[in-house]
């Protein structure tokens, strides 16, 4: 089901069952005065994100933090379907839960699943680390776990009473480091801050690829489509790194749903060109590794990014939506970002200001990202963030 269409049922659940399943659980709360002290062991612990693959990467430094700190509790991550790649390459979850949310009926029908695996589950701790999901605050309540941690937003005071514990949502601080809040919450001092590393799958079969060479993404999830650096800056910098450097081997990557976005781009190159796609011919595992093996990636803010981030791999992460400073930091990653006054809109509205029209991406220059992927041969930290403030742009309008 494409994410505006979950968006719209979202709202409705917000208006017809979250307000009045709110109301029923604060009396229920007054009534029995249920003991929601953190000081007790936590043996069964459920984490949840339906939407993300960077986001449940992010998230890892979390899992790492409970895991050390409840080393005996059975940790399940509730996710949907589409995750269950990265769900099960990650040593620190014991069972996963999805739900399949490819249409109306299927959504129905999964819901209902995974509410009687989670009562029969009972959770000690359910942490949701959705920020604006009205289903998953449902899911999070009527899941009948002891303690229920989310993420408090003013503009959601409704929620208050589903979660027995919440934390202050801050869109200025990197997205691993408020998850981790959670962690502190609980009371929880030796904190496991890095980004679990993938472990390379040593009996995979990989594509041929050339010796040496750079992955471009010129993708980004249907989540934020006004993520993506527009096709023709990526045409125009592929063409300039290949007159620079015509030994110099490219990777096109993408999911099968991106590889005719990414034929647009192949479409202005030849067999001669050294210019590769496999949008569409890889599985996660593939990708894992094709990541991995790569001398830099060149990126929107997107899953492969954070992929990238987590193994090492030096790259070159262009912003808009979202600021680097909440997605994108990491030692081996260098970030392009046009610092405009709508930017960053991700967190205030479901559809952007601008309806589309990406100034924060399209003011990116195609000589600012060539010239950042020439410099780091000659940089020793790649955290380096390059800021551009801009002046008088008459941008952050909300349209009708």
């Amino acid at each position: 089901m494409k994410t505006k269409r979950l968006l719209f049922i979202d709202r409705l659940l917000g208006i017809f069952v979250a307000f009045p399943l709110n109301f029923l659980v604060r009396l229920v709360g007054k009534i029995t005065r249920f003991d929601h002290s953190l000081t007790k062991e936590m043996n069964k612990i459920v984490i949840c994100k339906y939407k993300g693959m960077g986001s449940i990467i992010q998230a890892t430094p979390l899992l790492a933090t409970l895991r050390n700190r409840y080393p005996n509790a059975k940790i399940v991550f509730v996710s949907s379907k589409e995750n269950k790649g990265i769900l099960d390459k990650i040593h620190l979850i014991d069972e996963i839960y999805l739900l399949n949310d490819s249409g109306f009926l299927s959504l129905i029908g999964s819901s209902l699943g995974l509410i009687r695996k989670l009562i029969r589950f009972r959770a000690d701790l359910y942490i949701d680390l959705e920020i604006y999901s009205n289903y998953s605050s449902i899911i999070t309540t009527v899941s009948l776990a002891k303690d229920r941690f989310g993420y408090y937003l003013r503009s959601n005071q409704y929620r208050m009473g589903m979660y027995t514990h919440m934390m202050y949502f801050n869109t200025k601080a990197p997205i691993s480091n408020a998850y981790l809040q959670f962690a502190h919450l609980l009371g929880i001092m030796e904190l496991h801050e890095d980004l679990i590393c993938i472990e390379q799958d040593q009996m995979l079969e990989l594509p041929v690829l050339p010796k040496n060479y750079y992955v471009i993404n010129p993708n980004a999830s249907d989540l934020r489509y006004e993520r993506r650096w527009p096709k023709e800056s990526f045409i125009a910098l592929i063409q300039k790194l290949r007159s620079s450097n015509p030994n110099l081997e490219l990777v096109l990557i993408g999911n099968k749903v991106e590889s005719l976005y990414v034929a647009e781009i192949m479409n202005n190159f030849n067999e001669d060109d050294r210019v590769h796609d496999l949008s569409g011919k890889t599985n996660l595992n593939q990708l894992i590794e094709v990541l991995r093996n790569a001398d830099l990636v060149i990126t929107n803010d997107t899953g492969p990014m954070h992929l990238a981030s987590s193994l090492g791999t030096k790259v070159l992460a262009l912003f808009g939506p979202c600021s680097p400073e909440q997605y994108g930091l990491g030692i081996n990653v260098k970030a392009l970002y046009k610092n405009v006054y709508c930017s960053p809109c991700v967190h205030e509205f479901v559809t952007s200001p601008c309806k589309g029209n990406n100034q924060c991406m399209k003011l990116i220059s195609i000589s600012e990202v060539y010239n950042a992927v020439v410099n780091y041969q000659f940089i020793d930290s790649f955290s380096t963030i390059l800021y551009t403030d801009l002046e008088n742009q008459a941008l952050g309008i909300v349209k009708r």
